[in-house]
């Protein structure tokens, strides 16, 4: 017995990395999975090759149930039909992963507007389009799972990457609203920070974007898999509305918290503001508490 048994999942962006290892990992534990992939390279431009399909063609080598979806999430008739793949070839949908993204850094003051334009589109649009049918769906028919993809870079930032990092940022308010939508229905919402070797996350990392066998032994993608499993299963159930950082060094929730409070009063001025900050009765007193989301 699997922990997804007679459960149907689509995973966009199934092609490499993370994606791959989510939809493998979920049909060996049992389900059915709708593999998407628009067959792109991780700064969008085209590959020319069905890497969906060749996914697919894997799972059901191994015994597993999967169909293949090459639809840009970034275009909502297309996002439309990943819903509509899983319901014409399995006949349910109980969990959408959105893991499609890409990677197009650049220096702010450098950034252009194709440039921005592109990763908002398919990180923040692209979740939307893929989200909404399924999220109707799950409505009227019982609840469901849906796992929305975060970053670092979204939670405190990164050098080159403030396209990509107002995505993902505005993904974890987008679960959070989702979360408080779909309570009523049934529809649990997770939101994932993954940190794994993947050709996505080596750019940046390494100075030619290539992953380093140091990397790669270190960040294994098998525990951050792990995790999403444990989110679209049934284990996971009643938990909604939360953020966890998953990499192969530790698993944890993150959360936003509040610091320590000044009370102003009707004269209070800026320098009044400043010795309560010296004093850490307003903020805390240190950056470094930043690293705690790591």
């Amino acid at each position: 017995m699997g922990l997804l048994d007679h459960k149907v999942v689509i995973v966009t962006g199934a092609g490499h990395g993370l994606g791959r290892r989510y939809a493998e990992l979920f049909a060996a534990e049992g389900a059915s999975v709708v593999v998407n992939d628009l067959g792109v390279a991780v700064d969008g431009s085209d590959l020319g090759a069905s890497a969906a399909e060749q996914v697919a063609e894997a799972i059901r080598a191994d015994g597993g149930k999967a169909v293949a979806n090459t639809a840009d999430v970034a275009d909502t008739d297309a996002a439309a039909t990943l819903l509509d793949d899983a319901l014409t070839h399995f006949g349910r949908v109980d969990a959408l992963v959105n893991n499609a993204g890409i990677v197009r850094d650049r220096p702010f003051a450098e950034m252009s507007d194709a440039e921005w334009d592109s990763v908002l589109r398919v990180h923040l649009t692209g979740t939307k389009n893929a989200t909404q049918p399924v999220f109707r769906h799950m409505t009227t028919h019982g609840g469901g799972v849906i796992v929305n993809t975060t970053s670092r870079t979204g939670l405190r930032g990164k050098l080159g990457q403030a396209n990509y990092g107002a995505a993902k940022a505005g993904l974890v308010g987008f679960s959070n609203v989702l979360a408080l939508e779909g309570a009523p229905h049934g529809i649990r919402v997770w939101t994932i920070s993954p940190r794994a070797a993947t050709r996505a996350w080596s750019i940046g990392v390494t100075s030619a974007g290539v992953l380093t066998p140091e990397l790669e032994r270190r960040f294994t993608v098998d525990a951050v898999a792990a995790t999403a499993l444990y989110m679209v299963s049934d284990l996971s159930a009643p938990h909604t509305g939360k953020v966890v950082f998953a990499s192969a060094e530790n698993v944890r929730e993150v959360r936003w918290e509040a610091a320590p409070a000044f009370t102003p009063g009707p004269d209070t001025t800026a320098a009044d503001l400043a010795a309560a900050i010296e004093r850490g009765e307003l903020l805390f007193p240190d950056d470094a508490d930043r690293d705690r989301i790591s």
